[in-house]
């Protein structure tokens, strides 16, 4: 059963009913009010705005699941929108897969008209001409200028949240020296770093983004979209704003970190909207609590530090944070969007532990996931006085809760694997499976009872022996009397599908590997993968690049997305079937 080319995560039969929190409180406040009445215009627009420098992980999902969440339940829309204002770290590939996750997590940008097919996709670059429009008209107003300062002289100069800042040498250039110098700036006379543009507003401001922000630098570097156009880049926070306003975003939501930079956005709009640029009402800047979540990192260098280190085998390894890892893993939008849901939105920090998205993923999956029997570790179990040329057919639930989805069919034989742990020479006790004198049902099939065990020139076990009864296989008159406590797991030596699976788990041993300037690498997990070469009931052939299974006992698995082929599956876990973590 594939989970991977949802249309829409929206539609789970596990959604819950949205909780209300002080962005819905706002949105119906506003609505209320007609705020945002305009012709043509939903009262609600959104944005979710990522910077396509890297790939998209776990924490951007909750922004993501926040604004397109909002823009859905209330009949509005949220535009996606590249901050694209910084091209020497910014490429087309981290466009597209931004764009494929937020697909993939069940959302759309598309417009309401067939004939717009990129529907409200916008980028940043998008409004070049405007925003340096713009700036010009700040600099003519006398609410922007040209600094010649070297970054270390306006660093030492920008002061520290108990020092004021001082005025730069430069802050009195009048309007037509700073503009010519701008537009020399934009004509590529200066190398980068030389001249910057700022805003004038206040260096003694208690909120440091608001001492001077820069708002243009000189940038020599090819943009992935304008090319060569520009050598003159804005800065994102001179960028957001002006961008929400031309888009008409009324919401503009983004995390606590940016608390201290809305006065800075709200700044900028009124002195854009003073030169007739903007019509009222001007959108308004929301903060939430991002999600911080235990045993990851979200830090876009170190996950970089982790590709290009070999420490992982990519973005979109499964032990990776990113979205693209967490979708190769086997994880859903559904699972993604529940957690989000059910964490709330808040003004405050804290911490979700992982086993909360661990939790709504055995969620979504226990209804979606067919059942089959994978032995990871095997054993070879000999039934002596099994026919050697025979084979049975045995059945059992394709799902237990819902016969109506038929039965799988798999032969049993006279040779079987079994997992290692069902076989105790000498048992320990309360132990149940298999050793010499037991009985044990083969789980769908006959009771056998363990005869003897074969042995290697080092002493470990190499096969079992037992005998069956052979009137007792499941489902038939007579098994109802036998009576035994060891129930085991077993695929047929001679059907077996051979298989590649993958044993993923958590990353990290510590909850907070980057916390406190730790040295994040230091908490690595070497438990985070173990591949195992495993045996697996044989219809599991025709499985697809990420159909997903539970394996009984063994937990949730998924067919790689990326290497398996057909009729050659590589299985990578999704989650155990319970949280054992720690314990």
């Amino acid at each position: 059963m594939s989970n991977d080319n949802k249309s829409s995560a929206a539609n789970n039969e596990n959604t819950i009913a949205p909780a209300a929190n002080f962005l819905r409180n706002q949105i119906d406040a506003d609505l209320a009010a007609g705020t945002y009445a305009r012709p043509g215009l939903p009262g609600v627009i959104t944005r979710f705005p990522p910077e396509p420098n890297g790939y998209l992980h776990i924490g951007h999902a909750k922004s993501i699941c926040v604004n397109f969440g909002l823009a859905r339940d209330y009949a509005g829309r949220c535009h996606m929108r590249f901050d694209d204002t910084n091209p020497e770290k910014e490429e087309q590939e981290y466009v597209d897969t931004i764009l494929d996750t937020v697909k993939w997590l069940g959302f759309s940008w598309d417009k309401e008209r067939d004939d717009e097919t990129e529907g409200h996709l916008y980028f940043a670059s998008d409004y070049f001409d405007q925003l340096y429009a713009m700036a010009e008209y700040l600099i003519k107003a006398g609410h922007a200028y040209v600094d010649s300062q070297t970054p270390e002289q306006m660093s030492a100069n920008r002061g520290n949240f108990g020092e004021p800042g001082k005025n730069s040498p430069y802050r009195e250039r009048t309007p037509q020296e700073s503009l010519d110098l701008f537009r020399r700036m934009k004509a590529g006379e200066f190398k980068d770093g030389e001249h910057i543009l700022r805003a004038r507003i206040d260096m003694a401001s208690p909120n440091m983004n608001m001492r001077d922000p820069a708002i243009y630098r000189i940038r020599h570097a090819h943009h992935h979209r304008t090319g060569d156009k520009w050598c003159i880049y804005p800065m994102y926070d001179y960028t957001h704003p002006i961008s929400d306003a031309l888009e008409n975003i009324t919401h503009s939501i983004c995390t606590l970190e940016f608390q201290d930079h809305r006065p800075f956005y709200d700044w900028v709009i009124e002195k854009c909207a003073e030169g007739g640029f903007f019509q009222k009402p001007v959108p308004r800047q929301y903060e939430f609590a991002r999600l911080n979540m235990t045993y990851i990192i979200t830090s876009k260098r170190k996950l970089r530090q982790l590709v290009t280190e070999g420490i992982v085998e990519g973005w979109d390894d499964p032990r990776m944070p990113t979205l693209v890892g967490m979708r190769r893993r086997g994880y859903t939008p559904e699972a993604i969007q529940m957690m989000c849901e059910r964490t709330g939105v808040t003004k405050s920090d804290g911490w979700i532990d992982y086993s909360v998205l661990e939790g709504c993923l055995r969620e979504d999956l226990d209804p979606k996931a067919p059942r089959a029997t994978a032995v990871l570790r095997p054993l070879k179990l000999i039934i002596d006085n099994f026919p050697e040329s025979e084979t049975v057919e045995c059945s059992s639930p394709v799902h237990p809760h819902f016969p109506e989805r038929g039965n799988r069919v798999f032969p049993i034989s006279r040779e079987l694997w079994i997992e290692q742990e069902d076989f105790m020479e000498v048992p320990s006790k309360g132990y149940f499976r298999l050793f010499p004198g037991n009985k044990v049902r083969l789980r769908y099939g006959y009771v056998v009872e363990c005869t003897s065990c074969d042995k290697d020139e080092n002493g470990n076990v190499v096969a079992v022996h037992c005998n069956y009864f052979a009137d007792s296989k499941s489902g038939t008159e007579g098994s109802a009397n036998y009576k035994v406590k060891g129930n085991i797991h077993w695929v047929s030596l001679a059907h077996a599908l051979k298989a590649e699976v993958r044993l993923f788990d958590r990353l990290f041993t510590d909850p907070h590997p980057d916390a406190g300037g730790k040295d994040f690498k230091v908490s690595l997990n070497p438990a985070a993968k173990e591949v195992l070469t495993a045996y697996l009931e044989p219809g599991l052939k025709a499985a697809m690049p990420a159909d997903v299974y539970q394996f009984e006992r063994h937990g949730y698995f998924v067919a790689d997305r990326v290497d398996t082929t057909p009729g050659k599956p590589v299985f990578n876990r999704v989650v155990t079937l319970k949280d054992s973590w720690g314990k």
